[in-house]
């Protein structure tokens, strides 16, 4: 009798976590009680760790020089133009350009942030979007990602790194005082925008 009880108590907790999944309308659904999660269809959340940094230089050097050097001289007049006076011309043109310049431009960013599968393609990858925004004293930071991912790329504890996003595109844009603050006058742009 008490192997009975044993046996049945057993099955019950075997059978409990397909109860569950069966009554949460989440059965049937390609995924098992014993591996992590990992987004697969619309809808689905996927986190992405952004760590995106990028260097750009350019340097331009350019030297001309030209130079330019006339004379002229005469004596006094022949014959009946004896009466002239000697003359003489002399004239020197010299011009140098020397000319550097150098850009150079880093960029770093670092965030962590979820998007959702809106798109899934017909080869199974995953079209994804999202932005995440961040209110603090007043200013507002909206981080916006979309792109598409292999389903493969994906770790099993539901993350990405961007740098495994095809097509991806990632904005982060700033509103606020120190924002506004930074940025050049109406005037001051005006100047740059006609010189």
């Amino acid at each position: 009798m008490n192997y009975r009880r044993v046996l049945l108590i057993l099955l019950v907790l075997l059978l409990l976590p397909f109860a569950l999944k069966v009554r949460g309308n989440d059965f049937g659904q390609n995924q098992s009680l014993f591996t992590d999660i990992k987004a697969h269809e619309v809808g689905d959340i996927l986190t992405v760790l952004i760590y995106e940094q990028s260097r750009a230089s350019n340097q331009v050097e350019t030297k001309t020089e030209k130079s330019t050097k006339a004379s002229t001289k005469g004596g006094p007049g022949l014959g009946t133009l004896d009466f002239i006076p000697m003359f003489g011309a002399e004239a020197a043109n010299q011009s140098t350009f020397d000319g550097k310049g150098e850009k150079i431009r880093n960029g770093t960013l670092r965030a962590k942030m979820s998007v959702t599968v809106i798109e899934v393609k017909a080869n199974g990858d995953l079209v994804i979007e999202g932005s995440r925004t961040i209110g603090l004293s007043g200013e507002k930071e909206t981080l916006y990602l979309t792109g598409v991912v292999r389903q493969r790329d994906i770790s099993q504890g539901n993350t990405i790194d961007s740098y495994l996003i095809a097509d991806a595109e990632i904005h982060y844009n700033g509103k606020g005082v120190s924002t506004t603050a930074s940025r050049p006058g109406f005037f001051t742009r005006l100047l740059n925008w006609i010189f």
